[in-house]
Order: C-alpha cells, then sequence, then structure tokens
C-alpha cells in the first residue's frame, strides 16, 4: 500500500509540474504575441514565437502518452486528435513552408492567440485541480471560453493550411515523392494538406459539441451530481 501511495504522489508531482510548466510556456507566448504588435519590430510574430511555440506544442504529445497509460481520464482518440492537427500545424505547415506562405498568413496570429489563452486557462486550471485548490471563476472560464476561442482558433489552423496548400501549388515536388522510384511508393504533401483540412468538417463539430457537454456537466451542479451517483 505504501508503495502504490508513493506512485500516486510522483505521479501527481509530474502531472503538476508538467500543467504548470506548459500554462507558464504558454504566457510566454502569448505575452510575446502582444509585444509584437505593442511594439513593433523588424522581427515577424514567427520569429519572436516560434522556439517556444516548437516546444510547448510539440511537448503536448506527451498528453497523449498520458492518456494511453491511463495517467489521466482524457479521452485518447480526441487528444490524440487536438495535439497532432496542432503539432501539423506547426512541423508539417508552418516549418514547411517558407515564411512568405504560412508563416505570413493572417491564421498564425489568429491560431497563437486561441491556442495560448485556451492553453494558459486549461493548464492552469489543471495544476490548480491537482494541488487541491479549486476556483468557481478558473472553472468557468475552462469550460467557457472555448466557445469563442475553438473556432477562433480552428479558422487560424485552416488558413494556415490553405497558405500551405498556395505552397504545394506552386511547388508540387515539394516534401512529395512522385512515381516512378525505386521504392514503387507516392506520396503527395498537396493531397495531404487537403486530406487534413477536410477531416476538420466531421471532428470539428464533434470536438465542439463535445466541450459543451462537459460544460453542461460542470456548471451545471445537479447534472455533475447525477454523474457522481452512477
Amino acid at each position: 500500500m505504501e508503495s502504490k501511495n508513493k506512485k500516486f504522489t510522483a505521479s501527481k508531482y509530474y502531472l503538476a509540474t508538467y500543467n504548470f510548466a506548459q500554462s507558464l510556456g504558454w504566457t510566454y507566448i502569448l505575452y510575446q504575441v502582444i509585444q509584437h504588435y505593442i511594439n513593433p519590430s523588424r522581427n515577424t510574430l514567427w520569429d519572436k514565437t516560434e522556439q517556444p511555440v516548437i516546444l510547448f506544442q510539440t511537448g503536448a504529445v506527451l498528453e497523449i502518452i498520458h492518456a494511453a497509460i491511463g495517467l489521466v481520464p482524457s479521452n485518447i482518440i480526441i487528444t490524440t486528435f487536438q495535439v497532432l492537427s496542432r503539432v501539423m500545424v506547426v512541423i508539417g505547415v508552418i516549418l514547411a513552408t517558407p515564411y512568405t506562405y504560412a508563416a505570413a498568413s493572417p491564421g498564425l496570429p489568429l491560431a497563437l492567440i486561441a491556442w495560448s489563452i485556451t492553453e494558459i486557462i486549461r493548464y492552469f486550471y489543471y495544476f490548480v485541480n491537482l494541488i487541491g485548490i479549486m476556483s468557481h471563476i478558473l472553472i468557468w472560464l475552462r469550460y467557457s471560453t472555448f466557445i469563442i476561442l475553438y473556432p477562433i482558433g480552428i479558422t487560424g489552423e485552416l488558413l494556415c493550411f490553405y497558405a500551405a496548400v498556395q505552397y504545394s501549388n506552386v511547388n508540387p515536388n515539394a516534401w512529395s515523392f512522385m512515381l516512378p522510384n525505386k521504392w514503387n511508393f507516392s506520396f503527395s504533401y498537396l493531397y495531404l494538406l487537403i486530406a487534413v483540412m477536410l477531416a476538420y468538417i466531421p471532428i470539428f463539430p464533434h470536438l465542439y459539441l463535445h466541450m459543451f457537454a462537459q460544460r453542461r456537466k460542470m456548471l451545471n451542479p445537479n447534472i455533475k451530481a447525477r454523474t457522481h451517483t452512477h
């Protein structure tokens, strides 16, 4: 029993540290975005945010592992799509195309603003919950701000994808393998981008409605009480 308690304490400590670090990281990213527009300089928005966005967005891949091994009760399918779609935007779209495309798209500031505000609230909510402190205001923010921020973030992501599609149309061989080749295998970066964009059509409404269901559960004491009795 003692080893079990130690394991639980270690897991809780790890998750608290992870969530706090992520909350701080996204706070720094939001600060850089605000600074970019308050104090314009020769540096682009992506110049200022590239390194922390890569670090903290790819760091979210750990959430898939957390869900897979049962460290957190999150739905692994929903978590995987939410994380990998953003990682795809960062690595497979912004970093994979020249600056004049996705990184210069109006979708980048939209995505970064929506991501950072959402993640600051979400990770800090998890952190204070883990250390046994909870605020009704924080609960409300966690399950209400997504109503506006989620569509803004999705719009930003899709605009970045669209910019990458434009790049791929001009450079059809970029990140693609065309037949014939010695592996007898073909891959089209353009078709991948289009396929991911089309996947947003059925998946986004599902995730959005899922968040509304979570909101009703968390903000309605009667629903929450009935859930705990079953």
